[in-house]
């Protein structure tokens, strides 16, 4: 049996996240506070105390769901439990992946994130981009829905393909808003706005592509210690030049993380581990293949309850 380790990204966040993990871990605390000295803000007061509101603004929200993701890991080690044979990172999730990886370290991890999530939030005007999710339509439907819809004063574009039947789109608003229509008139079961205001992974997000790979470049990336599968390619790709160039692409590419899932399995992957707030991946994970095992590490329950799997046979590495 193999395990792999999966870190959420946007969207898991939650005003009062870890709260309950950090009263019995204090080195969640300490995450966050390690974290608030390169940031220069308290990010442990926003983690608990912030509004949904203040939590969705993209430049807080990468580095939350980072360092909540860095957390957690620290737990996971601190419990003695074992060291995963794949780690993998939704968006923003797999900084978290490769810093768990040893490939980045945290300070760097830290700095790196806060300014991706600045680059991202200032690339599109306020107001202009979004996303929406389709839900109960076919990949290749999606993207022909996209591809038919965009023009020159319209983009709209596939950018997370994140179980069968489930696409998340990116764009403008007014194609977004016409996307989910026409969407809902081919079949699709339902297509919403979410509540996001930066139309993330889509070629929008062009102007911030080129100081984000700067930063990459000076960030000290190494070769991982662990195998990190990387959702722009849904593969592990070899050399140090080949992880960072796949990180430079995905701020305009697609998450495959469908496929990224599908790679673990088919690599004898039977036990995932979600490590972060919330347990988005985790569900999604059952969507994509069913014999998968799942937990979501994000509570003092779920703590407990993994120990008491690990005492029964939880799969080593």
């Amino acid at each position: 049996m193999k395990l792999a380790a999966v870190f959420p990204g946007q969207g898991s966040q939650s005003p009062g996240m870890l709260g309950d993990l950090a009263n019995d871990y204090k080195v969640v605390t300490e995450t966050f506070a390690e974290a608030s000295e390169h940031l220069g803000y308290d990010l442990w007061d926003v983690a608990q105390n912030g509004s949904a509101e203040q939590q969705r603004q993209t430049e807080v929200t990468q580095p939350l769901v980072y360092v909540g993701g860095v957390a957690i890991w620290r737990v996971w080690q601190q419990l003695g439990m074992p060291v995963p044979s794949y780690l993998a990172g939704h968006s923003v999730g797999e900084y978290t992946a490769f810093t768990a990886a040893g490939a980045i370290n945290f300070a760097a991890g830290t700095k790196l994130v806060a300014l991706r999530g600045k680059l991202m939030s200032s690339a599109v005007e306020p107001g202009v981009g979004g996303m929406a999710a389709l839900i109960g339509m076919d990949d290749d439907d999606a993207v022909a829905v996209c591809k038919e819809l965009t023009t020159a004063d319209g983009v709209v574009e596939a950018v997370n393909f994140n179980s069968p039947g489930q696409v998340v789109i990116s764009g403008h608003l007014t194609a977004l808003e016409k996307a989910c229509e026409v969407a809902k008139e081919k079949g699709a079961r339902k297509a919403m706005l979410l509540p996001v205001s930066v139309p993330n992974h889509s070629t929008l997000m062009q102007p911030a592509v080129a100081e984000l790979a700067q930063a990459i470049d000076d960030a000290g990336f190494v070769s991982p210690k662990i195998p990190v599968v990387q959702n722009a390619d849904a593969k592990v790709l070899g050399s140090v030049d080949e992880i960072t160039a796949s990180l430079k692409d995905h701020m305009t590419n697609p998450v495959y993380w469908t496929a990224t899932i599908q790679h673990l399995v088919a690599d004898g992957v039977t036990e995932v581990v979600e490590l972060g707030p919330g347990k988005v991946l985790a569900g999604l994970c059952k969507r994509i293949d069913k014999s998968i095992t799942t937990h979501a590490i994000e509570s003092q329950g779920a703590v407990e309850k993994l120990i008491e799997a690990r005492k029964e046979g939880f799969a080593d590495a």
